[in-house]
């Protein structure tokens, strides 16, 4: 075991292995957020039941401040982090956690964003050699295997009041990069050797969103990438960019990536206003005119909108902070006020509004905010805040069990992953636990590791990569 107390400015990861429909990389990495296909599972023997500071550790290192997750090569890692007035990639070694180079990254605007987010939230890719990180203060940057620059797009400034989240992902030699905000939302696909744009959509109707888009192979045999936004899942072509398919009824922050299976996809969404019972009706936009436009200009002045009632403040119904409520704001309002927040599960592909025919069951108590589901044998895994572990039956919805991971109460930002036949979750006060999956699933051990955890942690090869605020940790047994 070895202790490592240089300290690094940056870390980031991601997972993406060999499935050649999405890229070509060696089998058992971990190369994009939560492994193949944001998925969160892995194939892997002999991971630790128990482990900390000093059990089972392989090797510990010094490293920044960041959110995002560490993403894997056959023998290498790549995180991405900040300090101060630095953004930061740095590339380790897999075997023994040393430094094998660090580059800085222009911070070039300071985004507002939400206490519990940070610069380097996004988790970067790999291709098994190359890696690309998306930063909400700069854009998409790309360094090759010995750190060289291969290439930049800047993107933003940005206008989401709580920062970004969402992670780029590779598909057919494209990084595809999702920018949802309040106004401006996008999904750009970019050249992965060239760094030029291939194409972008723009996505008008969709406000502030926080998840990883996930891939598709249709019965057609055409990649899709599929997209959750506000109030609608979205079929994109990766080829194109071309609209394919949607589903609606979402909730209207989406902060959590899908999981799927060969047929069916899962999303879940918890947003404000959207809990049971809490929809409201609101009138259209010119109904509201004629009753409150006073200077009848076809739009609400701040003035004009304290005389009616309206729950929310006139800085969040003024969505492109033009001074006015307008047409798109009052819209998107009334799609707050009536989403519902829930978890999904929708059947794979169509044409159009699928919505009437794919949208299979809604399950909606007990959500979480933060993690991502997890899909593991069968069962769908929901972790909310205050350790409440939910199983679901995938195929229905209903619910297996439900109960409190008891050791390991309080605030959870990172999602559960699996592998070894064994699910790990990660409280946010570093207790990470691990369970034996199932209808009935139980605890093993609840490992306590005394710092504070943000990022999901990242697994390959008998060895779990879990970052805390300060360090970045690698545990595998030991004889």
């Amino acid at each position: 075991m070895r202790k490592k107390q240089h300290l690094i400015i940056g870390l980031t990861f991601l997972w993406i292995p060999s499935w050649c429909l999405f890229n070509s990389i060696s089998a058992g990495d971990w190369s994009q957020f939560r492994g193949m296909n944001g998925s969160g599972v892995v194939k892997t023997t002999d991971l630790p039941i128990q482990f900390n500071t000093e059990k089972n550790l392989i090797w510990r290192i010094a490293a920044p401040r960041g959110h995002s997750s560490p993403v894997l090569t056959q023998n290498r890692i790549f995180l991405s982090g900040f300090k101060e007035k630095q953004l930061i990639v740095v590339c380790l070694d897999r075997a023994n956690g040393d430094v094998l180079w660090q580059r800085d990254v222009p911070r070039k605007r300071s985004q507002p964003m939400h206490k519990d987010n940070s610069p380097a939230s996004p988790t970067p890719v790999t291709d098994g050699s190359n890696i690309y990180a998306f930063f909400s203060e700069f854009g998409l940057i790309s360094f090759g295997p010995k750190g060289q620059e291969r290439w930049r797009l800047p993107l933003g400034p940005f206008n989401n009041p709580l920062g970004l989240g969402a992670s780029p992902i590779l598909a057919e030699g494209k990084v595809l990069m999702l920018c949802d905000q309040e106004n401006g939302s996008f999904l750009v696909a970019v050249d992965q050797e060239k760094g030029s744009v291939a194409w972008r959509v723009e996505r008008p109707e969709f406000t502030r969103g926080y998840a990883t888009p996930v891939l598709y192979q249709s019965q057609e045999n055409k990649l899709q990438v599929l997209v959750s936004g506000s109030n609608q899942l979205t079929a994109y072509s990766v080829e194109n960019g071309r609209e394919i398919w949607w589903v609606r009824g979402l909730a209207w922050q989406m902060k959590t990536t899908p999981v799927m299976n060969k047929d069916v996809l899962y999303v879940h969404g918890m947003s404000g206003g959207g809990g049971e019972g809490q929809q409201e009706q609101v009138d259209a936009f010119l109904d509201v005119l004629v009753e409150w436009d006073g200077d009848e200009d076809q739009r609400l002045s701040p003035e004009e909108i304290t005389k009616m009632q309206v729950r929310w403040p006139f800085t969040r119904l003024d969505l492109d902070q033009s001074g006015f409520v307008e047409a798109r704001d009052w819209r998107i309002y009334r799609a707050r006020r009536s989403a519902q927040n829930g978890v999904l599960g929708i059947r794979l592909g169509g044409q159009g509004d699928m919505t009437d025919t794919n949208l299979l069951w809604r399950y909606r108590k007990s959500l979480p905010n933060v993690p991502s589901p997890l899909l593991y044998e069968g069962i769908l895994y929901l972790l909310k805040e205050g350790g409440i572990l939910t199983a679901l039956d995938a195929s229905t919805g209903n619910v297996y069990k439900q109960a409190r991971l008891k050791k390991a109460l309080g605030n959870y930002y990172a999602s559960p992953v699996a592998g070894d036949g064994k699910i790990f979750t990660l409280s946010h006060q570093g207790k990470l636990s691990v369970i034996q999956p199932g209808s009935d699933w139980k605890v093993l051990a609840v490992n306590d590791l005394g710092k504070e955890c943000s990022a999901t942690p990242a697994i390959a090869e008998g060895r779990l990569y879990i970052r805390t605020r300060d360090h970045l940790y690698c545990f595998g047994k030991q004889d």
